[in-house]
């Protein structure tokens, strides 16, 4: 039997799509607070009778904190995709998520083990590599540096990694998947499916860094490629395509037949725009919509090889960066409309 952590999450829920359609049996786990329907709500993007999937699936209450919980949970398991993460740019949340990125991928590989687990999949970020300098491809072999520039999120993703790669040393068979920035649909407030509904409200202004991008129907599908394959102890690196994040929002203004940024968002302004949002946040007690962390990774330079992943599967074709943002605003005015 599989079993799957983050199943309700943009990776998760699309990867259970896919495991559930091709007849798999798969037990998730889940928070006692966790809300299912978003997993319902992208099946029925791709079924018309998105019940019959949901009847495959055992719905598991475990933390990811709670060891005993996770071995409980394990018992008949032979595969894991470990999706489950936190994902926060905010200096407040940090000790928690490197509790639930690092203590919980942790306890995840423990478990699994303790309770020999055949193969483990586990959902890391472009986040946990090295960055090249002068405008180089950066692979599988960019190891990480440490520097003040790293995110706490980038440093949570390494430390889960550090973990994985612990336990493959101890006997466990692993896969890890380096995702660049995921495009797909489903809770449009988190993660990056939140950038559609920004830029769907508008976006005036622009930043000039690039990034790698990558459909998260690729994602999934690529995890479940190497978990049928004999591949371990192996990571690799997911992108479709590298472009400014000028020319993203540019493709989704236009699907969204909104008028496109026109003022260049540069480092002065980013600066500017964070510090005054964390001046009103201290007095709001809101939730910043913009930090330090994420106003260094808009106008940094980044471009990822995809040339490994391919390699290994030379038939494989990623869904391209443009039909992946026109497929994701038609699913955002979809719910919109309903």
């Amino acid at each position: 039997m599989i079993l799957v952590t983050g199943g309700t999450g943009l990776v998760g829920s699309h990867l259970l799509f896919d495991l559930t359609r091709s007849g798999k049996n798969v037990r998730v786990l889940k928070r006692n607070n966790s809300n299912i329907s978003n997993v319902k709500k992208v099946f029925s993007y791709y079924t018309s009778d998105p019940e019959l999937l949901l009847k495959k699936i055992e719905w598991v209450d475990a933390d990811l904190l709670d060891v005993y919980s996770l071995t409980d949970a394990m018992d008949g398991i032979t595969e894991i995709f470990h999706c489950a993460a936190m994902v926060s740019f905010e200096k407040k949340q940090h000790d928690e998520m490197m509790k639930i990125n690092v203590e919980g991928t942790s306890n995840m590989v423990n478990a699994a083990l303790e309770k020999g687990v055949k193969k483990f999949c586990h959902v890391s970020s472009i986040a946990s590599l090295g960055r090249v300098e002068n405008g180089g491809l950066t692979s599988e072999e960019t190891f990480w540096k440490s520097s003040p520039d790293n995110s706490n999120y980038s440093i949570s993703k390494y430390g889960a990694e550090r973990e994985v790669w612990r336990a493959a040393e101890e006997g466990l068979n692993v896969v890890i998947v380096n995702p660049s920035l995921i495009v797909g649909g489903g809770n449009w407030t988190q993660s990056s499916s939140n950038m559609f509904t920004k830029a769907y409200k508008g976006i005036k202004f622009y930043s000039s860094g690039t990034n790698g991008f990558v459909d998260v129907r690729d994602v999934a599908a690529l995890m479940i490629k190497l978990m049928n394959s004999s591949i371990t102890n192996q990571r690799f690196l997911l992108n479709s395509e590298n472009a400014s994040f000028r020319h993203y929002f540019d493709l989704i203004h236009d699907a969204f037949g909104k008028p496109k940024a026109s003022i260049k968002a540069g480092k002065c302004i980013t600066g500017f725009a964070w510090r005054a949002e964390m001046l009103r946040t201290f007095i709001t007690g809101s939730t910043p919509l913009i930090t330090k962390e994420t106003s260094l990774s808009a106008n940094r330079k980044s471009s990822f090889s995809n040339a490994k992943i391919l390699k290994t599967f030379p038939d494989f074709q990623f869904i391209p960066l443009e039909q992946s943002i026109n497929d994701t605003c038609r699913l955002f005015l979809k719910d919109l409309a309903q």
